[in-house]
């Protein structure tokens, strides 16, 4: 009997230590490689900011229609542009939307990427957050003809309604939502801008003496006013404003909401309202318009 190995026995694989390592770096970046593909794929609860459409309001859209349409007054013809700009919003609720879309929107200086809730809201709502934005879009507009009607010399008729107070408001326990005022220290109110104008007499602590309607009753109520920040007077109350308005504006731009381009609406207006004039931007407007793309005041009431 010898001790000769069996031709028969059957060989063990023998893995050298450097074939093993190279072995499991690659099932290692394999399984990596699938994490990445999958989430790459997978919807992401995250919302990416991009430049949308450009409109020009002094122009005409696909179908011949103008952007900004006026009515009820003559209207000149216009050169140049004006252009509204927009951002397109994106999020795994609305459409197919992939982590990475995600990490493009992180590296990109076009684009900006928020938790889906920070810009639309928590889910149940949604809908109320649609509705605000089509509601401030509407009121951008109107805000817009009040300016541009301002700025042309025409005064834009309105019933003031108050609509609410801030905690320091001294109107509290004497004024009440839904009051009309009809004057202030007996200048009467017949304008949004008659409410300013009167503040505008007033150092912040000063009394004013409001004349509002309240049902069937008219009576004057007094008390102080409040520092705006910076050493004006201010009720610190929020007013509705109904306007009457002696035109008609109409924006023909379709699925675009909130309370921007209120400025390009309204340079468009007074372009085309007034033959040969040519606007030119202010940083400031008495129409009650929110300030900033964006910026969620609320789009029925503005403060005083």
């Amino acid at each position: 009997m010898t001790n000769e190995p069996d031709p028969f026995a059957p060989v063990e694989d023998v893995v050298e230590p450097t074939a093993r390592k190279d072995l499991v770096l690659a099932i290692t970046g394999l399984g990596a490689a699938l994490i990445l593909a999958l989430l790459s794929v997978l919807p992401a609860q995250f919302a990416v900011g991009s430049p949308g459409p450009t409109f020009n309001t002094l122009g005409e859209d696909e179908d011949g229609t103008p952007v900004v349409e006026i009515s009820g007054a003559p209207t000149y013809p216009a050169s140049g542009e004006l252009r509204l700009t927009t951002v397109s919003v994106g999020s795994a609720s609305s459409g197919w939307f992939t982590l990475g879309q995600v990490l493009r929107g992180w590296v990109s200086d076009a684009r900006y990427v928020q938790p889906e809730e920070a810009v639309l809201g928590d889910p149940d709502e949604r809908d109320a957050v649609e509705q605000q934005s089509q509601e401030q879009w509407i009121t951008s507009q109107q805000s817009a003809t009040v300016a541009a009607l301002g700025a042309l010399g025409q005064e834009v008729p309105a019933t003031i309604t108050v609509a609410e107070f801030t905690d320091e408001s001294n109107a509290q326990g004497l004024l009440e939502e839904d009051d009309v005022i009809t004057a202030m220290n007996g200048t009467l109110i017949d304008s949004y801008t008659d409410v300013f104008d009167v503040l505008g007499t007033l150092d912040a602590g000063d009394d004013v003496t409001v004349t509002v309607t309240r049902g069937d009753e008219t009576f004057d109520e007094t008390f102080a006013t409040l520092d705006d920040g910076s050493g004006g007077a201010v009720m610190g109350i929020y007013v509705q404003p109904e306007f009457d308005m002696p035109i008609d504006v109409t924006v023909n731009v379709e699925q675009v909401g909130g309370p921007s381009a209120g400025l390009m609406f309204a340079l468009s207006i007074m372009d085309q309202a007034h033959r040969g004039r040519r606007a030119c931007v202010t940083p400031t407007s008495r129409a009650p318009a929110p300030s900033a793309p964006m910026a969620m005041s609320s789009p029925s009431a503005a403060s005083a």
